[in-house]
């Protein structure tokens, strides 16, 4: 079977070595064109494109998916099945149409719920403890066509976005090899989505992560973890922007105005917020490294009793 591969973050990377390592060619590697990056802004090819460099195969990148010289080099191309994870742009209905297999996604949710673009963020921001990975027919409308596979995974207490992304985009390679299988067998069995169900993720802003101390302990909790490590949860100590990473819910042994640093302890900065308190394990100035808040207050005027916000 010849296999047209379109991605491009590194949660792609899993889903395209297992099918580098399968038996079907992979006639190319359709990724987004090199973006400006670094204090340089030099041009920095997508996380796809160095695996696909690495194993010789043919890279296509479109500024545009629907431009005609494109779709016209897909069907020179002649792919039996093309499979999509994470690329970034919704494809037409001409490219979708041009393989015989058809075109299969790989989107990090139990659709139909949490369609778009940052399901893992908000599946931990709203506090889910079950999440999983749907393998399922791309239609013209966004995330929406009928599911070929679907598995759950546990959300772990504490997980992060990027950590929770590095176990689902594993998952959703065996699950897309299992996929693969089946269609090839003609053993596919499709569900439609009950549209009743749907909801969205919408792509995350900068101001989602600022934080409101008048929040509960564990809505807070969930939007540091579901923010790490991208956009990023920040608050601001004496006018000056604090990011925050890796929190939980803590106990609070003394009634304190939201916001105030309670303790600075080995583990983290405790902090109180409505209804309880939150521990942070690591802080981040803007333009500085990350660090865990025990070397953090080594050389920060941080200390109980200042409030944040």
């Amino acid at each position: 079977m010849r296999i047209l591969f379109f991605g491009t973050p590194s949660f792609a990377i899993p889903s395209l070595e297992a099918l580098i390592k399968g038996e079907d060619k992979i006639i190319g590697v359709v990724t987004q064109p090199d973006r400006p990056k670094g204090r340089g802004r030099r041009p920095s090819p997508p996380p796809i494109k160095l695996l696909a460099e690495g194993h010789n195969l043919p890279i296509y990148q479109p500024r545009v998916a629907k431009e005609k010289e494109f779709i016209d080099l897909i069907r020179n191309l002649e792919p039996d099945l093309i499979v999509v994870v994470a690329y970034g742009q919704i494809l037409p209905k001409e490219i979708l149409d041009i393989p015989p297999l058809g075109a299969i996604g790989v989107h990090p949710s139990l659709l139909p719920k949490y369609r778009g673009a940052a399901p893992i963020n908000w599946a931990i921001i709203n506090g889910e403890r079950i999440t999983g990975v749907t393998i399922f027919r791309l239609c013209e409308k966004l995330d929406s066509g009928d599911i070929i596979l679907q598995r759950a995974i546990e959300i772990l207490p504490g997980e992060t976005a990027g950590g929770l992304s590095d176990r689902l985009a594993k998952f959703g390679a065996d699950l897309l090899s299992e996929a693969i299988k089946d269609i090839k067998e003609g053993r596919i069995h499709l569900v439609k989505q009950d549209e009743g169900l749907a909801s969205y993720a919408p792509c995350l802003k900068k101001e989602d992560g600022l934080i409101d101390w008048e929040r509960s302990a564990k809505k807070i909790a969930n939007l540091i973890c579901g923010l790490d490590p991208w956009p990023t949860a920040y608050t601001y100590l004496n006018g000056e922007l604090l990011k925050l990473f890796k929190a939980k819910v803590a106990s609070l042994d003394k009634v304190a105005e939201p916001g105030t640093i309670l303790e600075i302890e080995s583990k983290g900065m405790k902090v109180a917020t409505r209804d309880g308190a939150v521990l942070i394990e690591e802080i981040q100035r803007a333009g500085k490294k990350r660090l865990k808040v025990s070397e953090f207050v080594k050389g920060h005027p941080i200390s109980p009793g200042k409030k944040l916000g």
